[in-house]
């Protein structure tokens, strides 16, 4: 089939790498702009720009899909006779006028088990809600919030130590088949779609900075879930010294409960933080300005007081910034 892909992130590449080499033949590709990034500000294309002009392919960026601004893009969308269009984390709307363009529709590759998780973070959603089994689903684009029918699905177990980070890479490389599959399967007229239970339904919105800070008046288990759901991005922190200080994921030390939550207490081989219930074990951290390192290497360097409480009287908001 004459395939229209949407993507940008590297959660992307391995359906569309998987594209690539197949039998269908990818007409295009449609991503989000080239972005500044580091010290330097400088251009830097999407994940799946870079992999589509590799390969050859002919790729679109357009800021919208909407109105007369994107005409163009839309007549060529039009134009590329796709039988079908897949789409993998692209993070821009697609309007109704579009969604019946190609014969088959725009089939999207969802990371969880439809319809849990809706939205925009369901990777990171269910982390941090401490689900046991998650998955990926390839679905219909329709006008609604990721509550078309849908096509075909995969289960995942999600481990205790599972980031969101670790969880979406095995998702993307394990829905890359799947959706392949669900191709074939719409080609040959094969596939039934299942219509969505919209009663069971749950919601994933994108997940803002202040989703990562960490309220140390909550359980070990809690902070535990955060912490992984919202790595690598958009991280987890508190403060020490009224400056950021970020966490990477913490393991619970159930024998030890008499550390006030956010109170602190170090040795030479350990890093211990109260909670809601019990103590958890720092592991990796960055304090502000800094790069990553363990947390017992950082308190060897920094020797924090007897006493000290991390998250105490931030003078930063959840954005890192200072307050006034």
């Amino acid at each position: 089939m004459r395939v229209l892909f949407a993507g940008t992130p590297e959660a992307a590449l391995p359906t569309l790498e998987a594209l690539i080499a197949s039998e269908h033949d990818v007409v295009g590709v449609l991503t989000r702009a080239d972005a500044r990034k580091g010290r330097g500000r400088t251009l830097h294309p999407s994940p799946v720009a870079a992999t589509a002009r590799g390969a050859g392919l002919d790729v679109r960026t357009p800021a919208t899909l909407k109105g007369e601004q994107a005409g163009d893009v839309r007549d060529w969308v039009r134009a590329l006779s796709a039988d079908v269009a897949v789409v993998v984390a692209y993070g821009r709307l697609v309007p109704a006028d579009l969604l019946d363009v190609p014969e088959h529709g725009w089939l999207n590759l969802h990371f969880s088990l439809l319809p849990a998780w809706r939205g925009a973070a369901p990777v990171q959603r269910a982390v941090i809600a401490g689900e046991e089994v998650t998955g990926a689903c390839v679905f219909r684009l329709e006008e609604g919030l990721d509550t078309g029918p849908v096509y075909g699905r995969i289960t995942e177990a999600i481990s205790g130590r599972d980031t969101s980070g670790d969880l979406l890479e095995r998702l993307a490389r394990a829905g890359a088949p799947l959706v392949l599959d669900v191709l074939r399967s719409v080609e040959d007229g094969s596939v039934r779609p299942e219509p969505q239970d919209d009663a069971l339904a749950t919601l994933a919105p994108m997940l803002s900075a202040a989703d990562g800070r960490i309220r140390w008046e909550d359980p070990a288990l809690s902070i535990d879930r955060r912490i992984r759901g919202v790595s690598p991005a958009p991280g987890a922190h508190t403060t020490y010294q009224g400056a950021r200080f970020r966490l990477g994921p913490v393991t619970a030390v159930p024998e030890v409960t008499d550390l006030l939550p956010g109170h602190l207490r170090a040795t030479k081989h350990e890093v211990l933080v109260g909670t809601g219930d019990c103590a958890v074990r720092l592991g990796q951290v960055a304090p502000a300005g800094r790069r990553w390192m363990p947390a017992d290497a950082w308190a060897r360097g920094s020797r924090p007081e007897a006493g000290t409480v991390l998250g105490a009287a931030s003078a930063m908001n959840d954005d890192g910034e200072a307050m006034s």
